[in-house]
């Protein structure tokens, strides 16, 4: 069997993969992988991934012309040939739609955190790219710099990229990126999201970047004193609205109460007595709302 063949047949697999464990849906997504010869094979525009055959696959050169096949090479055909430009140990690509990953960008909520032993050591931090219009070069321009220290990537609104060094690793990759967006709402569903202690998640991280490896730019920082972590994760404080680099913005509220007559006390520092009396006005209000359903 040559090499493209058996390509063929794994992007077929693993679009019906993705279809069936409901990564994607319709004709989302889209999934690449690099030819022996420099040329990607890339599924077809407007194709169902849960249905794919031989005939929605297209060949195209690194500059995305196409050679050989049957339509149009696929719209997000910008973001693919970044993702093998950046990085030259990737050998394929998987953009889907996973939904839980998706919600988490929509409510504006990181997953940039380092909360499942197993995640950090085979990812690191995800991080999400603000949004842009799909199929643009913009959004290709965009991602550029995320794709040369990540191999899991989310779009605000728009989804995840997920890279490997063959179509099993990308597709695990995607499939870790929605199971911790899920394990992750389970948790604050319960009430809290507990983070890993910083020393423990800069060691799980070297000891992945070791053993499984990554980008070689993050692979070269294993030894570093945060290996390729952001510096403000030793800084971590666990709180439920984390910034994308992994570290939660600063604020100024210290208290909110709510005393025997039902009214929020609010106490910030710097605040004026009429400021307060403000926000205790619209705290007041909100909590009526949720109260009342």
């Amino acid at each position: 069997m040559t090499r493209e063949k058996e390509l063929r047949e794994q992007i077929i697999a693993f679009g019906r993969l993705t279809y069936e464990r409901h990564l994607l849906v319709a004709m989302d997504g889209n999934l690449s992988a690099r030819l022996p010869d420099g040329n990607i094979l890339c599924t077809q525009a407007g194709c169902h991934k849960g249905f794919l055959n031989d005939d929605h696959l297209v060949v195209i050169d690194p500059s995305g012309k196409k050679l050989r096949g049957k339509g149009r090479p696929t719209s997000e055909m910008a973001m693919h040939l970044a993702c093998y430009q950046e990085r030259p140990d990737v050998k394929a690509v998987i953009h889907a739609h996973p939904p839980m990953s998706i919600a988490f960008t929509i409510a504006n909520q990181s997953l940039a955190r380092c909360i499942l032993p197993e995640v950090v050591l085979t990812l690191g931090t995800v991080p999400t790219v603000d949004y842009e219009t799909t199929g643009t070069m913009d959004l290709a321009d965009k991602i550029r710099p995320y794709i040369r220290n990540h191999d899991a990537i989310l779009m605000d609104r728009h989804g995840a990229v997920c890279l490997g060094t063959d179509l099993l690793e990308a597709f695990c990759r995607l499939e870790t990126l929605e199971h911790t967006a899920t394990i992750t709402k389970w948790a604050r569903d319960m009430g809290h999201v507990k983070e890993l202690p910083a020393d423990e998640a800069i060691k799980l991280r070297s000891m992945g970047l070791k053993r499984y490896g990554g980008p070689p730019s993050a692979v070269a920082k294993a030894d570093e004193p945060c290996a390729d972590l952001p510096n403000v994760c030793t800084d971590c404080t666990g709180c439920s609205n984390p910034h994308p680099s992994g570290i939660g913005p600063k604020a100024d509220l210290r208290l909110v109460r709510v005393n025997s007559l039902g009214k929020p006390e609010v106490k910030m520092p710097n605040v004026s007595p009429q400021e307060s009396a403000a926000i205790e006005s619209v705290v007041l209000e909100e909590v009526m709302r949720a109260l009342k359903g």
